[in-house]
């Protein structure tokens, strides 16, 4: 048997649908009311800074990251990240998370946010957001809301709510 090689690349728009069956799968019905979701619906993931993770023509991962506004200031919401649990433990999310990283740092963006698990995010630079500096537009354990700062200091300047980025008509 032969080993397929990880290829790590931009996001698609034909990889649209097998990413919605990854998140489905991974996630289920109740990703629909969650907030993180509700900050990213009817909002374009940046196609610059999204990323699938494919097993030769299988699609085994994704991460994509959304402009928002936080403050009222531009920062990017990453997530959801997904990977196929039967490629778990095989380093493909920390692989789909440093490339979305180092894409938002090399595009001169300053802010990435993002809610999950500390323990599991903690390691790519991301701590939680201070109390009392920016809030989530709905229902959200403080522990799991997480920033990653990529310009020093950026947090510390910023006081508001976390918004979707709606394109002006």
């Amino acid at each position: 048997m032969t080993s397929l090689p990880l290829t790590i690349r931009h996001e698609l728009p034909a990889d649209s649908a097998a990413i919605e069956r990854l998140h489905a799968r991974a996630f289920g019905p109740g990703r629909f009311a969650r907030t993180a979701f509700r900050l990213r619906e009817g909002v374009p993931a940046d196609a610059g800074l999204s990323f699938a993770a494919h097993v030769g023509t299988f699609l085994v991962g994704s991460v994509r990251v959304t402009p928002v506004l936080a403050a009222g200031h531009g920062a990017l919401m990453l997530g959801p990240l997904t990977v196929d649990p039967a490629f778990d433990g095989r380093g493909i999310g920390a692989a789909l998370m440093n490339r979305a990283i180092e894409a938002a740092r090399a595009a001169g963006h300053d802010l990435i946010l993002l809610v999950g698990d500390e323990p599991y995010y903690a390691r790519f630079g991301f701590g939680p957001v201070p109390p009392g500096r920016l809030a989530l537009p709905g229902p959200a354990d403080p522990a799991r809301f997480l920033a990653l700062e990529l310009v020093e200091g950026v947090l510390a300047a910023r006081q508001g709510v976390v918004m979707p980025l709606r394109s002006r008509a």
